[in-house]
């Protein structure tokens, strides 16, 4: 009996989101750490780390439930994207350890604090390049031979991955900023809503160059936004029109809305590169009907799937409701 239902591009609606829910729930928490030294003070530094010490590690779940899923229903994609950026790969995860023991010791120390407070910002700095990179890389996309890849080690390290490893770092201090502004008051917000701008301008600059850039390194995306006036040119827009919301949103001083339009600047930018590269999950040959496993093997896990999904998404949203509201000296309580 033939499938009724494509799964494979369900699989794919929910590797998207899991990856777009994990850039939007840990990049504010990885910005913390990007914008750690140049905070006004120590004590500011402290209030930073308060934050979102009791949502960081919940956020890094969609990042687990996205690679889980991705190993299980798109088997080829690790198989090609390991060997390619296994050193990129390593960085980023080498950061995330360094700054998941930051948290822990930073508290707690005394004369080594100022070490941990380095290890938390260079761990985050670290793994939010090594994820713009990767990023980068995949719009490059990979040599293969038959379905193997057959480049080289640091083949993911051009100056193009290089770029957008840099506007990712970039991105993640602005949703940092933002996150200060809603999250925290006084000096601090004060400090969040200075440098807020100055960040914004930074990442369009970077987005604008790659936007230019990107059309050189892969003649399909050229061909998807170039060769027909299409509605794809909304996402850019609306990505253009957060901006505007954001910098709008400072001038007048507003606490919510500077950090939900810069998710909004995200979202639409992440939906602009689905669009650039669909259905090619392994750049340049490789569609998610290529990459993908078996219909009853993505059958089976979509099960486990959808009750996992709503599980997250639940206590997600029960610990931002609880951790709501300003965070004071010495944390939520």
């Amino acid at each position: 009996m033939e499938p009724t239902f494509d799964l494979t591009i369900i699989w794919a609606g929910i590797i998207g989101f899991g990856l777009m829910m994990y850039v939007l729930m840990d990049g504010f928490d990885l910005g913390q750490g990007i914008l750690f030294p140049f905070a006004p003070d120590e004590k500011a530094r402290d209030t930073m780390m308060n934050s979102v010490a009791p949502v960081w590690d919940g956020n890094e779940t969609w990042l687990v439930l996205g690679g889980a899923g991705l190993l299980a229903a798109f088997p080829l994609v690790y198989s090609v994207f390991l060997p390619a950026l296994y050193i990129g790969v390593f960085l980023l995860l080498a950061g995330l350890i360094f700054r998941g023991v930051a948290f822990e010791f930073r508290f707690k120390a005394k004369t080594s604090k100022y070490l941990w407070s380095w290890s938390f910002s260079v761990g985050s700095t670290v793994a939010a390049f090594a994820q713009g990179a990767v990023v980068g890389a995949y719009i490059q996309g990979f040599e293969t031979t038959g379905m193997v890849y057959s480049g080289g080690p640091l083949d993911w390290l051009t100056p193009f991955s290089v770029l957008t490893g840099f506007g990712l770092v970039v991105g993640y201090a602005l949703l940092g900023s933002t996150w200060l502004i809603m999250k925290t008051e006084g000096e601090l917000q004060d400090w969040a809503y200075k440098i807020t701008p100055r960040l914004l301008a930074g990442l369009l600059a970077v987005f604008a160059i790659v936007c230019i850039y990107t059309p050189f390194v892969d003649p399909f995306v050229r061909t998807r936004w170039f060769d027909n006036i299409s509605v794809l040119w909304v996402l850019p827009a609306m990505a253009l029109y957060c901006s505007y919301l954001v910098i709008r949103a400072v001038k007048k001083k507003q606490d919510g809305l500077p950090f939900v339009a810069t998710m909004g600047v995200f979202l639409f930018s992440y939906l602009g590169l689905l669009a650039s590269k669909w259905p090619y999950i392994v750049p340049p040959k490789f569609t998610i009907w290529d990459a993908a496993s078996s219909y009853n093997s993505q059958l089976f896990l979509l099960l486990g799937f959808l009750f996992v999904i709503p599980v997250v998404l639940g206590y997600t949203t029960w610990t931002y409701w609880v951790f709501r509201g300003k965070v004071k000296e010495g944390g939520y309580h």
